[in-house]
């Protein structure tokens, strides 16, 4: 039992649709509608779950294993980073190619989940067009537009307002400090790259401010609780933000790392608070330039650098003037990246469970059909991709007869002469993930059969025997009434078509793809 749980941190968090919006997750009341007095009347565990009902009589049932879940975060503290030091990167640094992080959502989630965890990937055979950089962001979020404008253009410029737009070697740092909130994301494409020097680096700000803590306990706690004053300002701007070098969450874990030399304003204060911020200051400084820290590496045409820019700081070697050196680059944040990986995620384990079905109960006889329910649907799958249906008829057809799974389900056994409605169910379960398109033709896929056997000359000559046998239970050919109330359905046509395809993927012994060729297809389509 879990009467050790404080009853208000339990009533807060039921899951109940009286209590949550179930789309969202959002609370649909005040805490302070609580009654004073709140307390549990009686509680119970049953079926892996603990079900309370309360003193003002409302009741909730809360998943076990959830109760038993550890406390997590947000991710953007050290206790969810992997700090390193260059020599943990010896085997290759974190990459994909363009055209597969566009096709395959598993190699997108890894980029993503490498900028979140490392603090950065790079993406290879980037098109090396103009405003690309933009069309890279858009994938995982949104670009922030800065006083440099939505994007930015890293080359020599004749008249440059920052070090970046000259040839000149730049330390390890990190952009825009004077803004709050700062851009925790960037984003340089390189367009060009034939000049000789101009190599990018990075240094973990996370573990340069580790290596301080553990080697100069006091250094570390100045630099976190002293506000430096960032400051930029040209003709057409002017920005500060007051931030320290560290930052740090409630419990003491490093949070953000802002390290800037050139954008550092005059600190102000006692003189021997300033001597202390200068030491800590300059010891900081000296460990992001140790060699071991530092991280080098070329960007090459096509070449795509994705960032974390309140953890990694970036640098540049110095570089002739005998090629050019163009990169373009923009800004973006990091929750709109953790989102997309976290809806990347959700995506793939609502994938895993259905191929867990496809696996487990899919090897299960179809209705004595010469294949199993996994075959047959797969079957099904494959004529319509055969056929160019539209990527939504595609996962119609694969997944129209996933309502006969009984353990996630419930289905009941259609040959015992009881319709399960297998249709409606399967359409239902599957709405957590898909649209109506996908939906509907799953929903309207039994009434299809029963539409064109009282609609189409020869079809129902054509029904296997197993499928003549549904018909029957099912409800039998349509009457011509409710034939041309199918008819006028908008989704009926969608929903023939994927009948057709289910009625020809019986075929023993097919050469058929398996669940994984569908998946990038299906992971497309979810919401």
């Amino acid at each position: 039992m879990t009467t050790h749980l404080p009853p208000y941190w339990l009533r807060d968090n039921c899951p109940c649709a009286e209590c949550r919006d179930q789309r969202n997750g959002q609370k649909l009341f005040q805490i302070t509608e609580l009654p004073d007095d709140l307390g549990i009347a009686a509680q119970a565990e049953l079926d892996g779950h603990l079900e309370v009902l309360w003193s003002d009589g409302h009741r909730s049932r809360y998943p076990l294993e959830w109760l038993a879940g550890a406390a997590d975060g947000d991710g953007r503290t050290e206790a969810d980073k992997r700090l390193w030091a260059a020599a943990d990167f010896a085997h290759g640094i974190p990459e994909a190619h363009w055209e597969a992080y566009l096709a395959d959502p598993a190699e997108q989630a890894a980029v993503l989940a490498a900028v979140r965890r490392s603090g950065f990937a790079v993406l290879r055979g980037v098109p090396a067009v103009e405003r690309q950089v933009l069309a890279v962001a858009g994938t995982f979020g949104h670009v922030r537009v800065t006083n440099y404008g939505e994007l930015f253009d890293v080359r020599v410029e004749p008249d440059p307002n920052n070090l970046a737009f000259t040839s000149v070697a730049i330390t390890p740092h990190t952009d825009n400090p004077y803004r709050d909130p700062v851009p925790t994301l960037q984003l340089l494409h390189c367009l060009d790259n034939s000049a000789t020097g101009g190599d990018s680096g990075l240094v973990d700000g996370f573990k340069a401010a580790a290596v301080l803590r553990e080697e100069d306990p006091e250094a570390f706690a100045v630099l976190t609780r002293t506000p430096v004053p960032f400051v930029f300002r040209d003709r057409g701007t002017e920005l500060r933000a007051d931030r320290p070098l560290i930052d740090v969450d409630p419990l003491g874990r490093i949070r953000e790392v802002r390290f800037n030399n050139r954008s550092i304003g005059t600190l102000r204060g006692a003189a021997g608070e300033l001597e202390a911020f200068y030491a800590a200051y300059r010891r900081f400084a000296a460990i992001t330039l140790r060699p071991e820290l530092q991280l080098e590496f070329r960007l090459d045409r096509g070449d795509c650098l994705i960032f974390d820019n309140v953890r990694l700081l970036h640098a540049r070697t110095a570089f002739e003037k005998d090629g050019h050196r163009h990169l373009q680059g923009c800004y973006a944040d990091l929750d709109s990246l953790t989102s997309t990986l976290a809806v990347l995620r959700r995506r793939a384990a609502a994938l895993d469970t259905i191929a867990e079905l496809f696996a487990g109960e899919g090897a299960g006889e179809y209705l004595g059909e010469a294949v199993t329910m996994a075959e047959h649907m797969l079957q099904a799958g494959a004529l319509a991709q055969a056929a160019g249906a539209a990527p939504h008829l595609v996962a119609a057809a694969l997944l129209h007869d996933i309502g006969h799974f009984r353990g996630a389900l419930h289905g009941r056994d259609l040959m015992e002469g009881r319709d399960n409605r297998h249709s409606d169910t399967g359409a239902d379960w599957l709405a957590r993930w898909f649209g109506p398109e996908v939906t509907e033709p799953v929903r309207l896929h039994v009434a299809a059969k029963r539409y064109l056997c009282a609609v189409e000359p020869g079809y129902r000559e054509r029904l296997s025997e197993a499928s003549e046998y549904t018909l029957g239970v099912q409800g039998g050919p349509m009457t011509g009434e409710q034939a041309a109330a199918f008819a006028a359905h908008p989704g009926a046509e969608d929903a023939v078509a994927v009948r057709r395809w289910d009625e020809q993927a019986k075929e023993a012994d097919a050469d058929t793809p398996d669940f994984e060729h569908f998946r990038p297809l299906l992971a497309a389509l979810m919401h």
